[in-house]
């Protein structure tokens, strides 16, 4: 199935026993960057939007999951058609959660620390003083919580912003820009873009990401506990159990994207809704296609797809559905987006997410 799709997705999967999963837990996070990380960043780099938005990518594209048959990947078969190696890098690190580049072409390795902080790691070694410090304002006491991620601005090397998603001491969704000279970011220059009340301590969502368009998405969780038993997935005053797109370019401290579905009134910032907890995602550096990593709740973990350029309003389905199944009773699937893959708890825990790979090593 996977080779359908016209390339190959790399998902990280946690394989562990599921525990407490059904309550939205995850394992704790490592404490070392290994050299598989590095290499997928390394190829994301051409991921990076050029000033005008557009993909800074030579490849052609290729078939894209579209028309994808929507079937459950057979136990251990992307371990046993791919043997990937890892080598580490350094594990001179704290609870590292995320790691990513800047786009500046200085090859180096940013990586985020749960508990507050960006470290730079050059030729392995990370600097002594980190590049943002906000352990101050940043709450991490949950096992989903931290400060979860960071995306440079694609004129970073112009305007030296960043944007990161952390949880405050209240254990709040906070949305933030900083300012930086390029070497170091100003902890004192936060603009604060939005800060979204959390119910519960799990569930955060927690990516940043700037897409093919140039506007900042935003992985939100459904909020917590377990089952959503605020109905955020599909409510449409609530940004919890979405997936925003904001405009960061066009106001203070953002606009609002035309395109968007809602794009006057309440849940303006909502792209796409019906989602537990796209943790992670990622854009298809040839297409622009999005590949959104959702962690499911008892028995299915899933990938959700969006065709670059379609997908306004998409309804992936939580808390009606898990995956392709319905959640509760009866439901009817097809009035979702359905997952182009997804798996049982028989296969692997959760899904973390992955990126497009169009390498040679792994054909």
């Amino acid at each position: 199935m996977w080779q359908n799709i016209g390339s190959f997705v790399l998902v990280s999967v946690l394989l562990a026993a599921c525990g407490q999963q059904s309550a939205g837990q995850t394992a704790a996070p490592t404490a070392a960057v290994v050299q598989a990380t590095a290499v997928v960043e390394e190829q994301a780099a051409s991921e990076v939007p050029t000033a005008g938005g557009a993909m800074g990518t030579t490849v052609e594209p290729v078939a894209t999951a579209a028309a994808v048959e929507n079937t459950p990947i057979p136990a251990n078969a992307v371990l046993d058609e791919v043997e990937i190696t890892t080598q580490l890098v350094t594990d001179a690190l704290d609870r590292p959660v995320y790691v990513t580049h800047a786009g500046d072409g200085s090859k180096r390795l940013f990586v985020v620390e749960k508990a507050g902080t960006i470290r730079v790691v050059r030729d392995g070694q990370p600097d002594q003083t980190p590049f943002l410090d906000i352990i101050d304002r940043v709450g991490s006491d949950g096992s989903e919580q931290g400060l979860l991620s960071v995306a440079f601005h694609p004129r970073f090397v112009e305007n030296g912003r960043l944007f990161v998603n952390y949880t405050d001491k209240r254990g709040d969704t906070v949305i933030s820009r900083f300012d930086s000279d390029g070497q170091a970011a100003n902890a004192a220059s936060e603009r604060m873009l939005m800060k979204i009340d959390q119910p519960y301590p799990n569930h955060n969502g927690g990516l940043v990401k700037f897409g093919p368009d140039g506007f900042l998405y935003v992985g939100m969780g459904d909020g917590g506990s377990a089952g959503d038993p605020h109905n955020n997935g599909q409510r449409l005053d609530s940004l919890l159990g979405k997936m925003l797109r904001l405009d960061v370019d066009g106001g203070e401290p953002y606009a609002i994207p035309a395109g968007n579905p809602l794009a006057s009134g309440s849940g303006a910032e909502i792209w796409a809704s019906g989602l537990r907890n796209p943790w992670r995602f990622s854009f298809d550096r040839a297409t622009g296609d999005l590949y959104i990593g959702d962690v499911g709740q008892n028995a299915i973990e899933e990938i959700s797809f969006q065709q670059t350029g379609q997908g306004a309003g998409a309804n992936f389905g939580w808390n009606v559905t898990e995956g392709s199944q319905c959640f509760r009773g009866s439901c009817d699937p097809a009035q979702f987006v359905l997952p182009v893959a997804e798996y049982s708890h028989e296969f692997g825990c959760s899904v973390t997410g992955g990126y497009v790979y169009r390498g040679a090593a792994y054909p």
